[in-house]
């Protein structure tokens, strides 16, 4: 049931979790959302895993996983086989779904900058990274700014601070935190290096998706542009394909990370779809399971705290890069295509539709005029 993306899907847990089922206290659950917006990962799944542990342990939060993920992830499987082999270039309602797509996202960036690329040196990181993007495609790139951005912000925001930082009582062991943070690191490391000695497929699809999971800073979009360069630099699928799979995942409930599923399928069927799922959301798994121990001291280090605010500028800088090239490059050519989007945009931003409602529209309008 949980459409509207991550503020909505907070709002659901909210309701079910704290107001009807008391299974965690108001507080407990406003500081477990203060640090999984703090981590990367998709954060409105690490609260839901958060709530899973906090509940039963580890076993509480694999449960609760599942339960948020799977329905958007057979949805997404469907969908994938359905325009499999299919020319979606010359599909009208496809490319209806790719203008869908260029209103979300333009609404997604709007937001973001607004909260977190305001002021000139903000705004100053995030047109830096923007520009590094476009000029330079590799895997390395995206990697190398957010590195890049993290240094910077220590040294320009040094007096960056939390407005409220209250003290958070958590359920897991100091020695499971250290477990989770070490395998984190541990996979980070050492699925590149198995991936160049080996050249396994699947080691390469892991990898690709699990470094993917791991550098995603300020929410659910931002995993479209570190999935279009890994996707296209692999050659996994055409650029309408990508662009119309990001269309249709707006329709469905439960995180945007289940991209990863309709990718997936596109490499290695449903085999493929599973590992892409658990990969990409393995290191947001670990690492909220990790810090839940070290919550409290660490957002109380000032340093950290202006790394974070730099980072999460330059990763709008990331995702205006996106909007351009994939999105906007492979669906917007003719002024009929730009009325549609824009149309789009004005009933999501201004009239306030819901998300699913504007793909149906944007699919229908597809269909008739293109």
């Amino acid at each position: 049931m949980s459409f509207g993306g991550p503020i909505a899907h907070l709002g659901y847990f909210h309701k079910t979790y704290v107001v009807r089922k008391k299974w965690i206290d108001e507080k407990s659950f406003a500081d477990l959302v203060a640090l999984c917006q703090f981590l990367p990962g998709p954060a409105s799944s690490q609260v839901g895993i958060g709530i899973g542990a906090m509940r039963a342990g580890l076993s509480g939060a694999i449960v609760a996983w599942l339960g948020f993920t799977l329905p958007s992830v057979l949805l997404l499987i469907a969908f994938a086989y359905l325009i499999y082999g299919v020319d979606v270039g010359g599909a009208g309602w496809i490319h209806g779904l790719k203008l869908v797509a260029v209103a979300i996202v333009a609404q997604a960036v709007l937001g973001m900058a607004n909260k977190l690329a305001a002021g000139r040196l903000r705004a100053s990181i995030a047109f830096g990274a923007l520009a590094a993007v476009l000029l330079w495609q590799a895997p390395w790139v995206q990697v190398a700014i957010i590195a890049a951005a993290g240094v910077a912000g220590m040294l320009l925001f040094k007096e960056e601070r939390s407005p409220d930082v209250q003290h958070q009582s958590v359920r897991v062991s100091y020695k499971t935190g250290i477990i989770c943070l070490s395998l984190f690191v541990v996979i980070l490391i050492g699925l590149p290096i198995v991936r160049l000695v080996t050249g396994n497929e699947w080691v390469v699809l892991m990898d690709s998706f699990y470094r993917t999971g791991s550098l995603v800073f300020g929410g659910g979009h931002v995993v479209v542009p570190l999935l279009e360069t890994e996707t296209m630099l692999n050659g996994w699928m055409s650029k309408e394909e990508f662009v119309a799979g990001y269309g249709a995942v707006q329709a469905v409930p439960g995180p945007l990370f289940t991209f990863a599923a309709y990718i997936g399928v596109f490499i290695q069927g449903v085999p493929g779809a599973v590992l892409a799922i658990v990969a990409v959301f393995l290191p947001g798994f670990l690492l909220v399971i990790g810090s839940m121990p070290f919550w409290n001291s660490l957002r109380r280090i000032t340093r950290l705290q202006g790394a974070m605010a730099s980072m999460n500028a330059a990763v709008v800088g990331i995702l205006f890069a996106a909007l351009y090239d994939p999105i906007w490059t492979s669906s917007v050519t003719t002024s009929i295509e730009f009325i549609i989007a824009a149309a789009l945009f004005v009933l999501l931003v201004f009239w306030k539709l819901p998300p699913w409602t504007i793909v149906i529209l944007g699919a229908v309008a597809g269909q008739i005029w293109l």
